[in-house]
């Protein structure tokens, strides 16, 4: 197994980070790497924002679930889904350009997460670890605000970087699926109660299955948190259907 394939099963995501300074050249290194992920047509469809005041990383934790990692991180990189610089493009050349959709938006999210990925792989091989925070995505008019995001701008990940303590290298990576229920061959297969249950058994190691399921359906997918996710994510997509 070579050190990249080695990486990218080891690495897991670090909460708790040493007081060390990121230096400019490896935040560099992983930008660059960011920027040259694959991208649709070589559009580029983000803008990758870098957050280095203070008040704005404090303010990301109360809007961010309060996660207070996020304002001791030492590199915060928000990845921009960004529809927005090539319909002004467009406009300011003298096109006559269709409205902005949906279709769009998932195009520059896409974009946007793989570039997102390119920057956790390269800040691994450099021995910065990093967590993604889904939370961006909530609080629709506090994160416009704070981040002054414009019509057909949506944040698509947030990531926070530091070198992991001793305690957070040491830490368990928490198991992964089976690659029997991840990959199907040649069309979707639905699985049954049974393979289910065997699918999502693993995560069930201190209660019986059923009570982990309600448990974690309770604490997440029922959670205020999800609910105001999918509010503030159909805020941002009222935008992109005209």
């Amino acid at each position: 197994m070579n050190e990249v394939i080695k990486q990218l099963i080891e690495r897991k995501s670090v909460r708790v980070f040493l007081d060390k300074e990121i230096s400019k050249e490896d935040k560099d290194i992983i930008l660059t790497a960011a920027a040259n992920a694959p991208t649709a047509g070589n559009q580029q469809l983000y803008t990758i924002l870098d957050i280095t005041d203070r008040e704005i990383k404090n303010r990301l934790v109360d809007t961010c679930d309060g996660q207070p990692f996020i304002a001791t991180a030492k590199m915060v990189l928000i990845f921009l889904a960004d529809c927005k610089k090539w319909y002004d493009a467009f406009r300011y050349a003298g096109c006559e350009p269709r409205n902005v959709g949906v279709g769009d938006l998932l195009l520059a999210v896409s974009d946007a997460n793989i570039a997102a990925q390119n920057a956790v792989t390269a800040a691994e091989s450099l021995g910065i670890g990093s967590c993604y925070i889904g939370d961006i995505m909530e609080n629709y008019e506090e994160q416009r605000k704070l981040l002054g995001l414009p019509e057909y701008v949506f944040p698509a990940a947030m990531l926070v970087f530091g070198y992991p303590t001793e305690q957070q290298k040491s830490r368990a990576k928490p198991e992964r699926a089976d690659m029997k229920h991840i990959v199907h061959e040649n069309g979707y297969r639905e699985m049954d109660p049974a393979e289910l249950e065997d699918l999502f058994s693993i995560r069930s190691t201190e209660k019986p299955y059923k009570d982990y399921m309600k448990a974690f359906c309770d604490r997440k997918y029922n959670s205020e948190f999800s609910k105001e996710m999918s509010r503030s994510v159909m805020e941002y997509i009222k935008q992109y259907i005209k």
